[in-house]
């Protein structure tokens, strides 16, 4: 049993074992990988692209699917807990899919659970699964993972999808971010305290137009107003990043690739979309076989050699104490459990630090 919570649990080699596996899957597909399994998707939170990818990816694998995409349809608006949900659900199923909108949900669900966790987006923490599919596009299109130079552009303090793919591209030899965004949503700190330690070279800028000609991937963002708790704040961020053709097309580098987890908004404009520099609606195609790669290791049917890693210092406390206000100990009965590492204190299940 192999759950999918976060990218940091994932050493490089790893990772480059699940992409192998998902081309594989891609060319030459196996409808009977996890005949008889049943994959249970439970999306606390709205999704299109996600939960339908990881239900055709069960399908082409040979499982049955069941599940929910909205709460309002069950026992959780009669105040049912993510622990009694996750208990009863391990009963009908072999895996379990699961976006919450609480940070460090899919931690505490596989803290609980009997059986694997594949973690769809918790809150504006991580998507393991987006990460790889986005790994797998960049490997696809550009020749490798290594030596890369990537724009995170717009939303980068609420966008769970910058921080995976930031901790995930650290992972490879030669990367050099540029994280471009308003102060007020520029990427947290606890991401650049992880690259600093990591010797990732990068830089904190406002305007995407004069680094174009440096950059292999722009990944565009959306500034998303459901993370938004100042309404304010959000009316005055919308729409501050808008790339075109006319700003795109001429003034990059003639390989560099657009990505977008999306869904976009505003951000980008619709004549992009015929030019040779759009993958996103090809990155998100590629999420079907790299989710079908995720389920097949999550359930032992397909052979990663995974390295045991050390375990930090995990101590338990009797009260909350991470001041993360969307943290799911703010929701959950849970043991407030905090991760040691090199002598700083984080949350065991959000990553904040404490």
């Amino acid at each position: 049993m192999k759950s999918f919570i976060s990218i940091k649990e994932f050493t490089k080699n790893e990772i480059l074992e699940i992409l192998k596996r998902a081309k594989e899957l891609k060319e030459t597909p196996n409808v009977e990988l996890i005949k008889d399994k049943i994959a249970a998707t439970l999306f606390f939170e709205p999704s299109t692209r996600t939960r339908l990818s990881f239900t055709s990816a069960s399908f082409r694998i040979g499982a049955k699917v069941l599940g929910f995409d909205s709460p309002s349809a069950t026992s959780l608006k009669k105040g049912e807990s993510l622990r009694d949900t996750i208990k009863m659900t391990e009963g009908y199923a072999d895996v379990i899919i699961m976006r919450h909108l609480r940070d460090g949900a899919a931690k505490f669900a596989d803290d609980v659970s009997c059986v694997p966790i594949i973690n769809a987006g918790d809150g504006a923490n991580e998507h393991p699964s987006q990460t790889l599919l986005d790994l797998f596009t960049i490997q696809e299109e550009q020749g490798r993972i290594d030596n890369i130079v990537t724009a995170f552009v717009g939303d980068l303090k609420y966008g769970r999808t910058v921080h995976s793919l930031a901790r995930a591209l650290s992972k490879f030899e030669g990367q050099k971010f540029y994280f471009v965004a308003p102060e007020e949503i520029q990427i947290p700190e606890e991401i650049t305290h992880e690259l600093d330690e990591k010797g990732i070279e990068y830089k904190l800028v406002s305007d995407y137009k004069e680094i174009l000609k440096e950059v292999d991937v722009l990944y565009m963002t959306r500034i998303q107003k459901e993370r938004f708790e100042d309404e304010a704040l959000y009316e005055r961020m919308k729409g501050v990043y808008v790339i075109s053709k006319d700003s795109i097309v001429g003034k990059c580098k003639e390989n560099m690739i657009i990505l977008h987890p999306l869904p976009r908004v505003d951000e980008i404009d619709i004549d992009l979309d015929d030019t040779k520099h759009a993958l996103y609606f090809k990155q998100a195609k590629n999420g079907v076989p790299v989710r079908e790669a995720m389920i097949g290791t999550a359930l032992g049917k397909l052979d990663i050699n995974y390295k045991e890693k050390e375990q930090n210092e995990v101590v338990k406390n009797k009260t909350r104490v991470c001041t993360n206000n969307n943290c799911i100990t703010a929701f959950e009965q849970t043991d407030n459990k905090v991760e040691i590492v090199n002598g700083r204190k984080y949350c065991y299940y959000c990553g904040k630090e404490i």
